[in-house]
């Protein structure tokens, strides 16, 4: 698992994390605003937010090397807190793909899992 906690607010984290998504050259394939959600039936939450994250050139390499492995993309990054600490997580792409036991896949979580890392070490350049 990849953490990191901030201090940030989740508008801003959430920013920057946007913006090192692309300099890493991923996607944002869906935003998931948990709490927005679920203000829109009447019920307040701390923050709980689900940024997808890949790209389609990766996306076609996991198909070639297990078109079934596809059911685990794109990658999540979780953004989670309550008060003035902002959690942020994501499962490695490296574990995600592990129990497909493909040398192919494990070559793709390597180059996945350093974007990944920077993507949350952004959080504390901010």
């Amino acid at each position: 698992m990849l953490e990191t906690t901030t201090r940030l607010d989740p508008e801003t984290a959430v920013a920057t994390l946007k913006e090192e998504i692309d300099a890493q050259g991923l996607k944002l394939v869906s935003h998931i605003n948990g709490q927005a959600n679920a203000a829109k039936i009447g019920v307040e939450v701390p923050t709980d937010q689900i940024l997808e994250v890949f790209h389609p050139s990766y996306a076609v390499r996991v198909w070639e090397a297990c078109k079934a492995a596809g059911i685990d993309i794109p990658l999540r990054i979780h953004v989670s807190g309550d008060g003035d600490l902002l959690r942020i997580s994501a499962r490695s792409a490296r574990d995600v793909f592990a129990p497909w036991a493909s040398p192919h896949l494990d070559a793709i979580g390597a180059e996945l899992d350093p974007k990944l890392q920077a993507i949350l070490d952004a959080l504390e350049a901010a």
